[in-house]
């Protein structure tokens, strides 16, 4: 499962999950990918259940990419605990996720849409929050259709 190999602090406060994700929330590697609808928190646990059914259904061919990392340290405090006594102790991992990021991307030759949509389908089940599946080519037409190329420029004859 993913960790962090050292960090700053030990316990970090919950913090909000306000507004969409700026960045990471386009494809980079690969040509399909998962993208978050909702905010919510990730564990390691999860991340990796979803790595698994992912590698699993593609028989370990193409490549996949994880796109988040659980960064933040969740505390818990030990069962029937009496109020006071400080903050309890780290016990797993989380990625605080946004609207738009990219969680997982996919690509290789042998992979078709049929089979990236079937494998991203199967980590969907494993993700605590809403998620859409997206290639490369609907993102293109998507930021395309916002700001024209610089090719399609026209030009105005005098």
């Amino acid at each position: 499962m993913l960790s962090p190999k050292r960090v700053k602090f030990r316990k970090q406060q919950r913090g909000r999950m306000r507004g969409v994700a700026t960045r990471g929330n386009t494809i980079a590697f690969g040509q399909f990918a998962l993208q978050a609808q909702e905010c919510g928190w990730i564990t390691s646990r999860q991340i990796e259940a979803s790595r698994r059914a992912m590698t699993r259904y593609v028989k370990r061919g193409g490549k996949i990419w994880i796109r988040i990392f659980p960064d933040k340290p969740v505390t818990m405090r030990a069962a029937e605990t009496r109020m006071g006594s400080g903050k309890g102790n780290p016990e797993f991992w989380v990625a605080v996720i946004k609207p738009g990021r990219i969680l997982f991307e996919m690509g290789g030759d042998e992979i078709t849409p049929e089979i990236a949509k079937e494998a991203m389908r199967l980590a969907q089940y494993k993700l605590p929050v809403k998620t859409k599946f997206i290639q490369l080519d609907e993102q293109e037409k998507s930021a395309g259709a916002k700001a024209p190329a610089a090719s399609e420029a026209v030009t105005v004859e005098s």
